[in-house]
C-alpha cells in the first residue's frame, strides 16, 4: 500500500503536470469572455467576441481556405496512404524496410525542415506558390499519419479472410474492395480525422508554401496577434481547440468501437 507521503507527492506532481499543460488554456478561455478590448485588465463578462469573429469576412475567408486545404490534403492522403499501408503489409519487395522508414519519416522531421525543403523544391521546378502548393505540402505529413493508423489496423487483421475470398472465386480487386476495405474503414476514417485536424492547425508549412492572396486560418491569427492579443482571437482559439478536441474524440471512439466489435 502506498504511504501517505508518497501519495501526496504523486498528487502534487500530477497536479503540477496538468497545471503546466492546461493552465494556459484555462487563462485563454477566461479572457475570451473579457469585455475589455485587450487582455491587460478585466472589465466584465461578455459573449460578444464569439459573435464578432463570425462576422469577420477575413476570418471566414481564411477559415474557408483552411477547410479546403485540409479536405483536399486529407482526401488525397487517404487514398495514397491506405494503398501504401496495404502494399507494405501484404507484399514483399526489394528495399521494403528502407521504403517503410522513408514513408513514416515526416512524422519525426521538424515542420520547418519540411517547409524549407518543399519551398526549395517548388522553386527548382518553377511552380508558383498557390493554394495547390499548400495542399501538396500538407499531403506529405497527412499521408504518413493515415498510413500509420491503417497499418496498425492491418497488423491486427486476419489475412486468411482475403485468402478465403480468393479461394471462393473473388478477384484480387474484389477481395480488396469487399473484404479488406470494409475492415479498414474505421482506421481510414480515424486517420483522416487526425490528418484533417493537423492540416487545419498547421501554420509553419502553410506560411512557407502559400501564394499571394491565400491565407489559412492559423496564418490569419498569427498576423493579428503579432502586435497584441485581442479577445476575439482568444475566442477563435477556444473554438478551434474545441473543434480539434471533438475531431480527436470522434477518431478515438471510432477506433474503440471497431476494436470492441472485432473481439466480440
Amino acid at each position: 500500500m502506498q504511504s501517505p507521503s508518497k501519495f501526496h507527492a504523486s498528487a502534487f506532481f500530477t497536479a503540477l503536470m496538468f497545471g503546466f499543460m492546461y493552465l494556459p488554456i484555462a487563462v485563454l478561455t477566461f479572457y475570451s469572455f473579457n469585455e475589455a478590448p485587450n487582455s491587460a485588465q478585466w472589465k466584465g463578462f461578455t459573449f460578444s467576441w464569439y459573435i464578432k469573429f463570425f462576422q469577420d469576412g477575413r476570418i471566414l475567408s481564411a477559415l474557408w481556405d483552411s477547410v479546403l486545404v485540409a479536405s483536399l490534403a486529407t482526401g488525397i492522403a487517404a487514398i495514397i496512404g491506405t494503398l501504401m499501408a496495404i502494399g507494405l503489409a501484404r507484399y514483399q519487395f526489394f528495399g521494403k524496410k528502407l521504403f517503410q522508414g522513408a514513408a513514416y519519416l515526416p512524422l519525426i522531421i521538424p515542420d520547418i525542415a519540411i517547409a524549407v525543403a518543399t519551398l526549395v523544391f517548388l522553386a527548382v521546378i518553377a511552380v508558383p506558390l498557390s493554394l495547390g502548393t499548400i495542399v501538396a505540402a500538407h499531403v506529405v505529413f497527412c499521408l504518413a499519419y493515415v498510413a500509420l493508423v491503417v497499418s496498425t489496423r492491418l497488423a491486427n487483421l486476419d489475412p486468411h479472410l482475403e485468402e478465403a475470398a480468393l479461394d471462393l472465386g473473388a478477384t484480387p480487386f474484389q477481395s480488396l474492395l469487399f473484404v479488406l476495405l470494409p475492415q479498414l474503414t474505421p482506421a481510414i476514417v480515424s486517420g483522416c480525422l487526425l490528418a484533417f485536424v493537423l492540416s487545419m492547425d498547421d501554420f509553419l508549412i502553410s506560411s512557407f508554401t502559400a501564394g499571394g492572396g491565400v491565407t489559412t486560418l492559423p496564418m490569419e491569427i498569427f498576423s493579428r496577434i503579432r502586435t497584441s492579443v485581442r479577445p476575439d482571437m482568444n475566442a477563435l482559439s477556444v473554438v478551434l481547440m474545441i473543434a480539434s478536441a471533438g475531431f480527436a474524440l470522434i477518431a478515438e471512439v471510432i477506433c474503440y468501437r471497431s476494436e470492441k466489435k472485432r473481439f466480440q
